[in-house]
């Protein structure tokens, strides 16, 4: 459970295996593989994949490393990986394929959905475009799916009614998985099947993407599947396991690899036709390529020929040295991808690699961007340009300093139980040997005596062991007026969406107890 305990650095050269294939036909990307291999090293990344497209042609198609970085299995163009929020991107397309030429987008969701709400009621305006462009005012609350997951759907969406808004609607562009979350449902509610249904029947089958799948388990059975990695401090190129994504898949559960993409990429740069069959209402696209809500500013500021930072419908919206581009990138442990194109210069370009939290993908990138529209080189791999990614980011440890020679207010076995909270979902608490373990999602902690009633959580391997490195998440226990331990905090993100921000403790109670939740800046 690294995501809890790890603080990531760079420390080991990595593999410098390059996929075997012909040279590159077109003569602005000869000698590009020397410089993509280069980034092997540089970055410390196991592997990654890389597909061009011109028009409806793909031009280049190369994997470089390798997909399991133990056996030393190479990546190649057909190597499958975890796409991440690159999935959005179907979601949107999705639902705008299932609205038609109406596009109705404008429709207030709770014509479409109507067990979605928040806190203040503002589902009575929000619309279905202002979930597709992150402006409802919520903010991410990545912690509530990501460490409390659940495979169910509803019971996910019923947490939002619990949410602290922290923006006024449109407003603020503010990037939220659950709005992805919802928008599947509304998918799901008007064709009677399930998103991974509707995606494979109206998108993977017509495209040709005959692999591609929703579920870690079938991307592991294949034969030519990518194990996910991080750099982990003194360990160098480190195995994570698989994240299941089940419960929020419309946010981000999509598995490929480039040349899958590459025929998802033909569609968008043809206006949303591929071999003469129209997939996707012209307006449509239209709408999902340009500028919906504005990000940030975007002025330029290193670069005077980058700027903009604005959102579509499951695409962001840029100006790349002159250049219209659309883009998206995707982050799920062990994975990073982007999947752009440049509508006017009918180019597309999707790198997947097998390391989490990665540059690499933006670097691949711009190198070939550059190359294919001749512009003066740039060194995008000394300069590591910053990508926005839409994974969480859990592995910061808290700076609490321990007061040694303290001891627990109770014994073990009264810590035990189940703790909830209405906006985040559940943990189990349990004794087993003489020491606490909790359950959060798919995860099992073992939780160790730091001082007074708080406890340091430490991870459990898949071996069983569990680590005893200092750092890592802490919990807190709280004792009622009776005696007995009512609730733990744990510092969890910011609802204002400053997670840089002071630390927000979020308070779970056991059932138990007979609290009224309270919304403040201690006890969201």
């Amino acid at each position: 459970m690294y995501k809890y305990l790890l603080v990531l650095s760079v420390c080991m050269v990595g593999a410098s295996l390059v996929w075997a294939q012909p040279a590159p036909a077109d003569a602005r990307l000869q000698g590009i593989d020397s410089l993509l291999e280069k980034l092997l090293a540089d970055y410390q990344v196991a592997g990654f994949s890389v597909a061009v497209v011109h028009k409806d042609r793909v031009v280049y198609a190369k994997g470089f490393g390798y997909r399991d970085y133990e056996k030393q299995l190479p990546a190649t163009p057909h190597t499958l990986y975890a796409i991440g929020s690159s999935s959005k991107a179907f979601t949107a397309a999705l639902v705008g394929k299932l609205f038609g030429d109406s596009l109705s987008l404008d429709d207030k969701v709770i014509q479409h959905l109507p067990q979605l709400h928040f806190k203040d009621g503002r589902e009575a305006d929000v619309t279905v475009r202002d979930l597709m462009t992150h402006r409802t005012g919520l903010s991410r609350y990545d912690f509530s799916w990501y460490v409390f997951n659940s495979d169910s759907r509803d019971s996910l969406l019923q947490r939002v009614r619990y949410m602290e808004s922290s923006a006024d609607l449109r407003a603020k562009w503010q990037y939220n998985n659950f709005m992805y979350l919802a928008q599947g449902m509304i998918a799901e509610r008007m064709s009677g099947k399930t998103w991974e249904e509707n995606i494979k029947e109206r998108f993977f089958t017509p495209l040709g993407m005959t692999r591609s799948n929703f579920d870690v388990n079938d991307m592991a059975a294949d034969a030519d599947a990518a194990r996910g990695y991080t750099v982990a401090k003194n360990d160098g190129i480190t195995r994570l396991p698989y994240f299941e994504i089940r419960g929020m898949g419309p946010a981000g559960s999509i598995n490929s690899s480039v040349l899958e993409m590459a025929n998802w990429l033909k569609l968008w740069i043809a206006g949303g036709e591929y071999e003469g069959e129209r997939l996707l209402p012209v307006d449509f696209v239209k709408e999902a390529a340009s500028s919906q809500m504005v990000m940030a500013g975007g002025l330029p500021t290193k670069y005077k020929d980058v700027y903009t930072a604005n959102y579509g419908l499951g695409w962001m919206v840029s100006s790349y040295r002159g250049h219209y581009q659309v883009e998206h990138g995707g982050n799920i442990d062990g994975f990073t991808a982007s999947t752009c194109f440049f509508p006017t210069d009918q180019l597309g370009i999707v790198v997947l690699s097998n390391q989490n939290q990665s540059a690499v993908p933006t670097v691949v990138r711009n190198l070939i961007a550059d190359r294919w529209l001749e512009l003066p080189f740039v060194d995008w791999n000394v300069n590591n340009i910053r990508q926005d990614t839409t994974g969480v980011d859990t592995s910061k440890s808290e700076g609490l300093a321990r007061i040694k020679g303290t001891r627990s207010t109770h014994g073990l076995p009264d810590y035990t139980g189940t703790y909830s909270h209405p906006a985040y979902g559940t943990f189990v608490i349990h004794a087993a040997n003489d020491t606490l373990k909790i359950a959060l999602g798919n995860d099992r902690v073992w939780l160790s005596h730091y001082h007074y009633d708080v406890f340091e959580m430490k991870e459990i391997g898949e071996d069983g062991r569990a680590d005893t490195a200092a750092g890592g998440m802490k919990i807190n226990f709280r004792t009622g007026l009776d005696g007995q331990v009512e609730s733990a905090s744990m510092t969890m993100d910011d609802p204002s969406g400053n997670l840089n921000g002071s630390p927000w403790p979020l308070r779970f109670l056991k059932p138990s107890c007979k609290h009224m939740w309270v919304s403040t800046p201690l006890e969201g």
